[in-house]
């Protein structure tokens, strides 16, 4: 499989968040608006890029008998890292908004299952774009997210007002909010995907 089709598979064929229904809980908790979705999905990219190619690797020096525990000291290595240096250079309203979420990448099903599915069986190259394709995949379905959320419950996108404050539904930046707003966006993913 070439990179560029690796690259495109991780946004439309296995698209963590519309086709494969993984990473539920940042999605669901972190897209109250469309620059907090970005973020978590910039974070998550991140993570998973440098976690695929690390992971490819050293794939044949690492026994079967601790792969998984060495997976999950590689991923804790990068989001360590990113934590610091979001501490250290992001704004304090996205700091403040991922909090939590930040940390709980270590166990993100995504990055995991990435690197035993792919970046364990893959040249460093391939799984270099498989965590591009699919980090593409998870930002923008979380952005996507993000800006249905936003512009339904408080008549903005990205912090700029586009409706008036009497047409904000407060449901959308609730949590049921986000389980209508994905359950709609995955029955579209999927009929764009069918034409």
């Amino acid at each position: 499989m070439s990179n560029i089709k690796i690259l495109l598979n991780g946004i439309t064929k296995e698209n963590p968040t519309f086709v494969l229904l993984l990473g539920m809980c940042p999605t669901l908790a972190t897209t109250t608006s469309a620059i907090n979705g970005m973020s978590m999905g910039l974070a998550t990219m991140a993570v998973l890029i440098c976690t695929n190619f690390v992971i490819s690797c050293i794939k044949k020096i690492t026994p079967d008998k601790v792969r998984i525990p060495v997976f999950i000291v590689v991923i804790a290595t990068f989001v360590t890292l990113l934590q610091m240096f979001m501490s250290a250079y992001a704004p304090d309203s996205i700091n403040k908004a991922l909090g939590i979420f930040i940390p709980l990448i270590v166990v993100n099903c995504i990055i995991l299952g990435r690197a035993e599915s792919f970046a364990a069986k893959n040249s460093p190259i391939a799984s270099l774009f498989d965590g591009i394709g699919i980090g593409l995949g998870f930002t923008m379905a979380l952005t996507l997210l993000g800006i249905v959320r936003e512009v339904l419950g408080s008549g903005s996108i990205f912090g700029y007002v586009l409706l008036p404050e009497t047409t904000n539904i407060l449901l959308f930046v609730l949590p049921p909010g986000a389980f209508i707003s994905l359950g709609y966006l995955i029955a579209v993913f999927n009929k764009i995907k069918k034409a």
